[in-house]
Parts: C-alpha cells; structure tokens; sequence
C-alpha cells in the first residue's frame, strides 16, 4: 500500500510539472519577416529564410514554392499568344481557329477537338479544312518535307492546295451501306492540285499524266506515305482519279499506299 501510494503521488507531481503543450524553439535571425499588416508573404519569407542559410545559419523552415512553376507559367503564355496569332495544335507553322467538337448526324462520325485549318507551313488553303491535330500535324509535315522542295524551281514555288474535300459525314467513297469514310472522322483530307505562285494551277487529273508534271506529282503522292497512314491517287482506283486522298488510318503492317 505505502508504495502504490508513493507512485500515485510521483506521477500527480509530474502531471502538474509538465507544460501544457510543446515548447516553441528560440527564433533564429533571419526567420519569416512580418508585412505591416503581420502577414508573411511567401516572397519575403523565402528571402528571409535563404539570407539565413547564406549566413551559415541553416533555414528556419522548408521553402515554401510558387504558386505555378514558372516552366507551366510560360508554356501557358505561349499557347495564349498562340491562339491569338491564329496558331493551333500548338504548332505555329498551323494557322486557324478551334473548332472544338463536332457532332456526327450518323453514328462513328464527329470530330473531337477539331480544329479548322487555313494555312500549313505558309501554303494556304484552297477552302478552310476540318481535322483533328493527328491530321493536320500530318499535313504540315508533308508540305514542308516534300510538297514546298519539290516545287521550289517549278513557277516560284508553292503556293496554294487546292483542297478538295475535308470533314464530311458520309461513308467510303459515298457506297450505300458502307463504312464511315476517314473523312467523316475528321481523320481525311482530298487535295485536286496545287496552285503556284506563278499563277498555275497543276490539277491530279491532267497533271498525273502530263509529261512535264508527271515526276514531281507522283513524288507529291510518294511523300505523303509516311506522314499519313493511308494514301490514294489516279493508279488507286476510279474514285482518285481527280485527286490524291491522305488520311492518318493506320493498318498493322504499316502505311496504305496506291
């Protein structure tokens, strides 16, 4: 009994020796300066708190980060001046307008975050043309890696595309019954020729054939085998005869080229 009455009264004695709670370390110099309001702002406390550490005397506290790293800051403010210079897809050499998603009237076709293109690479557009960005990535590439060099020395260069088709709901080469077409996917574009900026127009039809054309057409449908997955001209079918057909359609064993 004596000596459970003495641990009763040992630990009464500490309960009322010890603090209410824990006890707040000195202040270091250079710690959070106070605003005139009292508050701290972030700025004056990670000065503050790194003078310290340059005095060798250790940082009072973790540095508290930005709001936005400055890395997202400026890639925002890219894309800002992007869209308002006409840029999509985040691609500068792309110019037009969002168009954001567009419905199918039959079900498979629509567009997600369509975009509405009128120049690629500096070459404009017969007729603005609605793709996705797979698509109009695709059709960029092929004007500056093969449509602008192989007519550089032909009429003062390349101008224009003479753009035949682009996003339209319907199915494969207008078939009752068929498949929904790349186009209705937003996935297509059909180019009938391209303008020069001597004035001439050189057209699939005649250009395909005629003697002083025929090498550089078929080195434009050539060149488009790779950007695009799916390729179609005049030795594909009597559906292309008129125009060279790109979609971004892949199949297994690689690009579709005829």
């Amino acid at each position: 009994m004596i000596r459970l009455a003495v641990v009763v009264i040992l630990l009464a004695t500490a309960a009322t020796a010890a603090p209410d709670r824990s006890l707040r370390p000195p202040e270091r110099a250079g710690t959070p300066i106070l605003e005139a309001s009292g508050a701290i702002t972030p700025a004056r406390q990670n000065s503050a708190a790194l003078a310290a550490a340059d005095r060798g005397q250790g940082l009072a506290e973790s540095l508290r980060p930005e709001l936005r790293p400055r890395k997202f800051r400026r890639i925002a403010r890219n894309r800002q001046r992007m869209r308002e210079r006409g840029a999509v897809c985040g691609d500068w050499e792309i110019q037009g307008e969002p168009v954001g998603n567009v419905p199918g009237k039959w079900r498979g076709c629509g567009v997600a975050d369509a975009v509405r293109v009128n120049t690629v690479a500096g070459v404009t557009l017969s007729q603005s043309a609605i793709m996705d960005c797979r698509t109009a990535t695709a059709l960029r590439t092929w004007v500056e890696d093969t449509a602008k060099p192989t007519l550089a020395k032909t009429g003062g260069g390349l101008k224009s595309l003479r753009v035949a088709a682009h996003y339209i709901c319907r199915t494969r080469n207008n078939k009752p019954g068929g498949r929904i077409s790349e186009h209705g996917k937003g996935r297509a574009i059909d180019i009938s020729g391209v303008q020069l900026h001597s004035g001439q127009v050189i057209s699939v039809l005649h250009g395909w054939q005629a003697k002083d054309t025929s090498q550089f057409m078929r080195t434009l449908h050539k060149g488009a085998c790779g950007p695009f997955g799916t390729v179609l001209g005049p030795n594909s079918d009597r559906f292309h005869r008129d125009h060279f057909h790109f979609d971004t359609a892949w199949y297994r064993t690689g690009p579709y080229c005829r």
